[in-house]
């Protein structure tokens, strides 16, 4: 209940615990037509047992609070009540169906799996969170590894326009360098020149990539919300990304490693380049000087 707390859009939870009151998502909000204070009706199949079978369990509930959590599929299928309440409406006094147990540290779940099974001191069913989204955090993976591959594809055509530039640069500037030699510079000095030039263009190139980077990724969610202003229609639609917004986070291991590729990249781009303009013949280039 604390993330609801910390998401809450209308209405407050002071007192939810003794009240008879619900919590539902704004998504399920603008669906169903509700306000703050309407009257939900909750259906339950679970209900009372009579000669004519069992009837389904109706009972309606006030609105007292209104969250957005930012998952779409929470906003739009979940009710919080009080748990007693909850406990009355279920017929389970003194029983819950599910405990759910919120840690400080998602990735060390392996761990506290024992003592959760000592502590219920039965045998219990236990569902972590990555188990429970196996299948949208195996797609992630895919979309992760796909967009590696279009980025390394990106970092390799700007290596590949590095190394034209470098050889059309060496092909205007042969006389230039045909002239230098003849001055006494060696094929190494020729070598370094033109290596310092494409590593200049690549460092040059990196810093403001990273930049650009920083800044699109601290204000994805009003780049959104910009284009969606101009294009009319909600871009990234909640409904199929299950997203109310984009969340962006800077991983500083991935952006350092990416950085790396990109400057290693950029200097291998050099060394074709460098290499022809050092072993350029001077006394063919200044044939018909």
């Amino acid at each position: 209940i604390s993330i609801v707390s910390g998401n809450i859009k209308q209405g407050t939870l002071d007192g939810f615990d003794t009240g008879e009151g619900v919590a539902i998502g704004k998504r399920m909000a603008e669906n169903l037509g509700l306000v703050l204070g309407d009257t939900i009706t909750l259906i339950s199949p679970e209900g009372d047992v009579t000669p004519l079978g069992t009837t389904p369990r109706m009972k309606g509930y006030k609105i007292a609070a209104i969250f957005e959590v930012g998952m779409s599929e929470y906003d739009s299928s979940i009710v919080y009540m009080p748990f007693s309440e909850a406990q009355l409406y279920f017929n389970m006094d003194g029983r819950a169906q599910t405990i759910e147990i919120y840690v400080d540290n998602p990735d060390n779940v392996d761990a506290l799996k024992p003592l959760v099974e000592q502590a219920a001191q039965r045998p219990i069913d236990l569902v972590d969170w990555r188990q429970r989204n196996e299948t949208f955090f195996s797609a992630l993976q895919v979309e992760r590894n796909v967009m590696f591959m279009i980025l390394t594809l990106i970092v390799l055509v700007a290596a590949l326009n590095i190394i034209s530039g470098l050889v059309m640069l060496v092909k205007d500037k042969g006389h230039d360098i045909a002239i230098l030699r003849t001055m006494g510079a060696t094929r190494g000095a020729i070598l370094r020149i033109f290596l310092m030039t494409g590593a200049a263009i690549g460092v040059v190139g990196t810093i403001a990539g990273v930049l650009l980077g920083v800044v699109i990724c601290l204000n994805v969610e009003r780049i959104r919300q910009f284009f969606s202003w101009l294009a009319g229609e909600r871009l990234f639609n909640p409904e199929l990304y299950f997203l109310s917004q984009l969340p962006a986070r800077m991983d500083a291991s991935e952006t350092i490693s990416v950085v790396l590729m990109a400057l290693v990249l950029s200097f291998l781009a050099t060394l074709f380049p460098a290499w022809r303009a050092a072993r350029l013949d001077p006394v063919e280039a200044l044939r018909y000087e």
